[in-house]
């Protein structure tokens, strides 16, 4: 299916119209649908043509976060299982092979769409951040995407801006980036069903669309998590409310069912995690299956719906879960980074109007760089990368080694620990009395990598890999936290809304402390075991804490840090850690990777 030009604007109109649409006669009905009258038996009711099954295929990607080159480091490996229980990294990704790849899928398909379940743009690299995100939809454009879901990073420049990307125009700071070139918009519709105005209770985007593919209509609903207030910026969210994704997604289904739409998919950006590594790995084989919100979100989601394609753990899995009927339901998601895209085939029953639940099948597809490009989209990067080429070539500094991110597994890792000396660097120059910083795992989104990625030279770093790690702009902010209120920071980590899945925050230099995970909650922070600059934490002393600004409004979970007092407004962490890059490294003299030893962790 051909993607289409959509306008937020003529959205309710849109539904309405569809809804009017489909008050048809049952015997107008049957005919759109490929369905014939009753013999007369008086039986009553339609009988189907008789091919009463068509096949109907959904390709579907989350969590691009605008990776149109391919991505490098950790950011672009997966793990493949062989037969025989062993396993091999392979690389992958790239939206020059992405598109390949899916118009590949397509071919043969009478009915086939494409969809994505959030986080398509926000924490991109350069080649898409610098120009607010307009290359990244371009690209999905090219790629044929039909529909995509709001994801929380779609929220980062605003729900304004999300908008923009939506209908197009020029930036409103940043303008045109080309005479005569204006950005058009995105040719699919986003949809935020549980996103709505706090005032009005209305969703600010499209809540869900109903596609129609030769003769076979489907709806999509599309929902971010509900906690999304909590991992954004809130100034670009005021006047938001997110609800509870299943409440929504329930709400809506029974609106497409009196429509007459009985073939329903949900696109989640909420997820899970699979017990296995690999792609490829069976969920549903002794030893694997799936953890973490995305099951207590399929348990609770009406049984009318018929596949849940999620996203936001970065992980991959095609996985079967009861639905509230206890019938077996798929719920798939293709990773991170367009290294794959997730094939799920189906059959459509014309009779009943609703997919066949039984036939729903699902694979992970790796987007393989042994594939020919995609020659329009490779055209498409180099235009952008013309355009941002004097910025993202610049050199900031040089590594003797991989200095991997949030890719290296463990709780605390090398590149965090690089990102908070920087802070910590920065600090000390607008208070010689900073005594710690601390940096938010997920704002880590990439590796800084030794081998060169362009013509650049091995070790390196220029100012667009550096963007690619730290891209959402943060200030770099000091506030004062009592000892008693760090070590609540501390066991925010562990505890509250970060219990189930910890972040670990990061730490500079001058913070050590044990983090004991066979303990539960709040307690895997050792108290006792906590020092600052070589010394026992003490509960009424008062510490000087670099932070980022999103830490500093208690986004990620950590409410106290919010309460911190005497603020200082510092520079964009970005130039933080080019800065500090720029002054502790050379070509003969470059940086390695920190030993990532300060916090002792017990397994």
């Amino acid at each position: 299916m051909h993607a289409r030009k959509y306008r937020l604007t003529a959205t309710v109109a849109a539904l309405a119209a569809a809804a009017g649409i489909l008050t048809l006669s049952p015997a107008a009905q049957a005919a759109r649908d490929g369905a014939a009258p009753a013999a007369a038996d008086g039986s009553g009711g339609w009988q189907p043509v008789p091919d009463r099954t068509v096949d109907l295929q959904v390709l579907a990607v989350n969590d691009l976060h605008g990776a149109l080159e391919p991505p490098s480091g950790s950011g672009g490996q997966l793990i493949h299982e062989h037969e025989d229980g062993t396993t091999e990294t392979l690389t992958a990704g790239g939206v020059e092979y992405l598109a390949t790849g899916l118009r590949e899928a397509r071919r043969g398909q009478e009915r086939s769409i494409t969809v994505a379940a959030g986080d398509l743009v926000g924490a991109t690299p350069l080649l898409s951040g610098l120009f607010h995100d307009e290359p990244t939809i371009e690209a999905l454009n090219a790629l044929e995407m039909d529909v995509a879901g709001v994801g929380n990073h779609e929220f980062d420049e605003g729900w304004e801006e999300l908008v923009r990307l939506q209908e197009g125009g020029c930036h409103p700071v940043d303008g045109c980036y080309a005479p005569g070139r204006e950005f058009t918009g995105a040719d699919f519709p986003y949809l935020a069903a549980n996103v709505v105005d706090e005032d009005t209770g209305e969703p600010v985007l499209a809540p869900y669309t109903v596609q129609r593919l030769n003769g076979v209509r489907v709806g999509f609903i599309g929902v971010t998590l509900e906690g999304t207030a909590d991992i954004v910026t809130r100034a670009g969210i005021e006047g938001l409310e997110f609800r509870d994704e299943v409440e929504t997604i329930n709400r809506y289904t029974a609106e497409l069912a009196d429509q007459g739409v009985h073939a329903v998919i949900a696109l989640v950006h909420e997820g899970g995690y699979p017990e296995a590594d690999a792609y490829n790995a069976d969920c549903d084989a002794a030893g694997g299956g799936l953890s973490g919100p995305i099951t207590d979100i399929a348990a609770r989601t009406d049984a009318r719906v018929d596949a849940l394609v999620t996203g936001h753990t970065h992980q991959p899995y095609v996985c079967t879960l009861p639905d509230p009927s206890g019938r077996d339901r798929l719920v798939t998601s293709a990773a991170s980074n367009g290294r794959l895209f997730t094939e799920l085939n189906m059959e459509y029953d014309r009779l009943t109007r609703d997919i066949v639940r039984t036939s729903v099948e699902g694979t992970n597809r790796v987007v393989d760089r042994e594939q020919e490009r995609a020659p329009d989209l490779t055209e498409l990067i180099a235009y952008w990368n013309g355009l941002a080429a004097p910025v993202a070539n610049e050199p900031i500094g040089w590594i003797s080694e991989d200095i991997e991110g949030r890719g290296a597994g463990t709780p605390e890792f090398p590149l965090g620990d690089l990102i908070a000396d920087a802070q910590l660097a920065h600090a000390r120059e607008l208070d010689p009395d900073a005594d710690l910083a601390l940096m938010n795992p997920g704002g880590v989104r990439a590796d800084l990598v030794f081998a060169a990625s362009g013509d650049e030279g091995d070790g390196v770093v220029t100012y667009g890999e550096g963007f690619t790690v730290q891209p959402f702009s943060n200030t770099v902010n000091l506030i004062d936290l009592t000892g008693e209120q760090l070590l609540a920071v501390l066991t925010e980590q562990v505890s509250g809304p970060n219990e189930a899945s910890p972040k670990i925050l990061q730490p500079s230099a001058g913070l050590a402390y044990t983090l004991d995970l066979t303990r539960a909650g709040a307690d895997r922070v050792v108290a006792g075991s906590v020092t600052v600059n070589g010394e026992p934490l003490d509960p009424a002393a008062t510490y000087r804490v670099a932070v980022n600004s999103f830490l500093a409004g208690g986004g990620d979970g950590f409410p106290t840090l919010a309460e911190g007092t005497d603020p200082v407004v510092g520079n964009d962490d970005m130039a933080v850690l080019a800065a500090y890059l720029t002054a502790n490294s050379s070509a003969g003299a470059p940086l390695a990777a920190p030993p990532a030893d300060r916090i002792t962790v017990v397994e």
